[in-house]
């Protein structure tokens, strides 16, 4: 029995033994392994451990990679990165000590950029349009787990459209200094026919997706009607023709011609000749 009892209390303080060596006692927070930060952004990482005895030792330390500022003080450090940069990703770990007892957690940071700036081409289609591409600018990563495209009509992803496969090139504009290097990606897709009736737009959505973080943005794409097509017609009723009579013609008469007869010529009779002899006074 003695041997029995030696052997059960063996197994027991073994397994408390086990339990004690899987607690882990650093508290870190965010608590996620991977941690997204925007690029210009700032993020604060904090580490405690609990100590019995209050003389828990914690800190900070980064792996090929810039800290960034460290503040530590009994059973605590806080991490903040501020501004980040692409060279400020990387791992971190917070290593803690207490009664001889060394913990460690790691933590992975990635920074990432992705503003709302998507073009698409061409900037309006018409029935027909055998292709259309959308251009997110700016962005990193580029990798298509991390970030991807979708056409869409009414909410939902256009049937029948077929994604020819992103191009990713870096973006024209030349780094200054430090300045980081970002990337242009375009996804292009071939068009199936749009149906009737036409939708009045089609979407194009880029996804930002990194651990513990979703992002989208959403550009138009406006369709138009065909040109070759006619248009509806003119429903309106024209203007009626004007029914007012025309003025009626000038019917009054002319005036009469002057009937009166022009004045006849001076008929006074010529004075009668002399008839008085010669002679005669």
């Amino acid at each position: 029995m003695d041997c029995g009892l030696a052997l059960l209390l063996a197994g027991l303080l073994g397994l408390l033994l086990g339990q004690s060596l899987q607690v882990k006692p650093l508290q870190v927070e965010p608590p996620e392994p991977v941690v997204a930060v925007a690029l210009g952004a700032s993020r604060q990482l904090t580490c405690r451990l609990t100590c019995a005895d209050r003389g828990a030792a914690v800190q900070w330390r980064g792996l090929d990679t810039s800290l960034g500022a460290v503040q530590s003080d009994t059973g605590r450090s806080v991490l903040t990165v501020r501004n980040a940069s692409l060279s400020a990703a990387g791992t971190r770990v917070c290593v803690g000590s207490c009664g001889g007892r060394t913990f460690q957690h790691t933590v992975r940071l990635l920074v990432y950029a992705f503003p709302d700036q998507l073009t698409v081409s061409p900037e309006a289609l018409v029935p027909g349009d055998p292709e259309v591409a959308c251009t997110a600018h700016k962005v990193t990563p580029v990798d298509p787990n991390a970030l991807s495209f979708s056409l869409l009509v009414g909410g939902q992803e256009l049937e029948g459209a077929q994604a020819l496969g992103p191009e990713v090139e870096e973006e024209e504009e030349e780094p200054q200094g430090d300045e980081d290097v970002l990337f242009r990606v375009t996804e292009r897709w071939r068009l199936p026919p749009l149906g009737t009736p036409v939708p009045s737009a089609l979407y194009c959505q880029a996804t930002m997706r990194l651990p513990g973080l979703e992002l989208s943005h959403r550009q138009a794409i406006p369709v138009l009607h065909s040109p070759t097509s006619p248009g509806p017609p003119n429903t309106t009723s024209p203007e009626p023709p004007d029914t007012t009579s025309p003025e009626p013609p000038d019917t009054t008469s002319p005036e009469p011609p002057n009937a009166t007869s022009p004045e006849p010529p001076e008929a006074a009779s010529p004075e009668p000749p002399d008839t008085r002899l010669p002679g005669a006074s």
